[in-house]
């Protein structure tokens, strides 16, 4: 009987596909479903139906997959057997809320593959269309949430740690489609899933995503703020990823209190946080889950432009646009709307608001997210009263609307 990706391959070359096409088609990386073709990677749920669908084989890759699962968790194969006719009966924001209310009734059951699948949302979060990702997500978060209806014990939590860090991309891609409200009901899943878990890690991960997410969802910073405290004496003096996204995202919520010099404090500690973590390699460093240099060089581009450091700011501003990859294109187009605002600030104002039209021009429309719109807010915030007559802020204000 042929193995998955023995079927993948036939099924691709008998479409006249590379792989390429197919990675096109179905939204993954071509190297990786190289690998699931020769065998050196595990096929993954999301992964068999996103093939499944760019080659239109009628279920044979689903049928494939749950071949090489196993009976172990057939349950999880039946249920993604089931998700055209889900995706097909109502919106995904619908179902999404549907799943909300089921996962905080259900927390709780099988693993296995579950990891691979965190890991590769992890990439996909950056890489995907935003749209796409919320399909994929609902159809994972079905699955998910029937496994830990029925399942108990360390399989329980190890699910729930999944649930964790797939309501964390549920909350982001809902606050990137201005649905911030729905993004916190999300906020308030991820904690219990956490909870769940057994795992402090994985509470810190959630709260210290949560403290970043509230410096563009529209919170008050001041509210914010002392939800990180919680999260710093979680983390205990520990290092990882997630803790400097923690202080990151303190950092951050103290410069855009006008507290300058604990902003700069908390900086001292993210660096000396990223000095202690180990070198993230190449090709991980587009992944959510890990703190890249890029990240700090965002995050003092973020802090110095906020409190008026303009030397700081562009220092961090030139190294993070010369590090982030090619699949970062947004983030990167953030870091330069942080060098329109600070041009503004030192008075260019015609130049800050020409660059700001220009970076947000260059980006393709489909990745205008509600994140990146609420950082061009922020520039338009920084043009001083007496100058909002100008032509140029009211063609900036026009850019941001449009994409909404």
């Amino acid at each position: 009987m042929e193995t998955f990706g023995v079927l993948l391959r036939r099924l691709r070359t008998a479409a006249g596909l590379s792989l390429r096409d197919l990675s096109r088609k179905a939204n993954y990386d071509h190297s990786y479903l190289s690998q699931i073709e020769r065998g050196a990677k595990p096929p993954t749920p999301v992964i068999a139906a996103a093939c499944d669908r760019a080659l239109d084989s009628g279920g044979m890759l689903v049928e494939a997959y749950e071949r090489h699962a196993g009976e172990v968790d057939m349950q999880r194969r039946t249920v993604l057997r089931a998700l055209s006719g889900l995706a097909a009966s109502a919106p995904v924001l619908t179902q999404l809320e549907a799943l909300r209310h089921g996962m905080g009734a259900a927390i709780g059951a099988d693993a296995d593959e579950w990891e691979q699948v965190v890991a590769d949302y992890g990439h996909a979060f950056y890489r995907q269309p935003h749209a796409l990702l919320m399909e994929q997500l609902t159809s994972d978060l079905t699955v998910l949430q029937t496994l830990i209806a029925n399942t108990t014990g360390a399989r329980r939590a190890r699910l729930s740690d999944t649930a964790a860090h797939l309501s964390i991309i549920a909350a982001f891609l809902l606050l990137d489609s201005g649905q911030a409200a729905l993004g916190q009901r999300w906020w308030r899943t991820a904690y219990r899933a956490a909870a769940d878990s057994h795992d402090s890690d994985t509470a810190v991960l959630v709260r210290a995503w949560n403290v970043v997410d509230g410096c563009y969802d529209g919170r008050d910073p001041k509210a914010v703020l002392p939800m990180s405290e919680e999260a710093v004496s979680l983390a205990s003096g520990r290092i990882s990823p997630a803790i400097a996204h923690l202080h990151a995202g303190r950092a951050q919520l103290l410069a855009m209190q006008g507290r300058a010099e604990e902003a700069r404090a908390e900086m001292r500690r993210v660096v000396d946080i990223t000095a202690q973590l180990p070198a993230v390699p190449a090709d991980e460093d587009d992944s959510l889950w890990i703190w890249p240099e890029q990240r700090l060089r965002h995050t003092e581009s973020f802090v110095y432009t906020y409190i008026g450091d303009t030397p700081a700011a562009s220092a961090a501003q030139d190294r993070a646009v010369a590090l982030y990859p090619s699949t970062q294109a947004r983030l990167r187009t953030q870091v330069e709307l942080h060098r329109a605002c600070g041009l503004i600030r030192d008075g260019h104002i015609p130049d800050g608001l020409r660059h700001a039209a220009d970076v947000l021009d260059r980006l393709p429309t489909e990745q205008h997210t509600d994140t990146l719109r609420s950082v061009a807010h922020q520039v338009l915030a920084a043009v001083p009263e007496r100058e909002m007559h100008r032509p140029a802020v009211a063609d900036l204000r026009a850019r941001i609307i449009t994409t909404s």
